[in-house]
């Protein structure tokens, strides 16, 4: 028999939720800063993907931290993209969250990038990210071209 725990974990994002953006897939995703506390009433990701120029606090979920200083590219772009491959993927049945200091820089610039995994053109998906998630998102023109060479 599942307990309650099981199924806590096998329930998506609610839509209506702070920092969730659906992909046009259907997939949810929370992006989020880590400046800002977590609503202790909030559900708790299952997994996460951290991106900050230092290691982040240990959490009692799942998580992976990829070096992304503050208004800056990845420090390794090709460990970003399998990152960025592996939230997208398990974002199909995980509670899956990106977060930044801020959640809107490195977060959004993340989010955008899921968003053409997801099939958004790569210069349409700041735009779509904008629309949906927040208006500052991916603060920097290299944050942008960063999301235009995606693929």
């Amino acid at each position: 028999m599942e307990s309650e725990k099981q199924r806590e974990d096998e329930k998506q994002w609610d839509e209506n939720d702070a920092g969730v953006l659906r992909l046009p897939s259907g997939r949810l995703v929370r992006g989020r800063g880590l400046r800002h506390p977590l609503d202790p009433t909030a559900p708790t990701p299952t997994y996460a993907l951290y991106l900050l120029g230092r290691q982040p606090p240990e959490v009692p979920w799942e998580s992976h931290w990829l070096r992304w200083p503050d208004f800056r590219l990845p420090a390794d772009r090709p460990a970003a993209r399998t990152a960025l491959k592996e939230a997208w993927e398990r974002a199909a049945t995980a509670r899956v969250e990106i977060a930044c200091g801020g959640g809107r820089g490195r977060t959004g610039t993340a989010l955008a990038c899921l968003a053409v995994l997801d099939g958004v053109p790569a210069e349409e998906a700041v735009d779509f990210v904008r629309r949906n998630y927040d208006r500052h998102a991916v603060e920097t023109p290299w944050q942008r071209r960063y999301v235009r060479r995606f693929r």
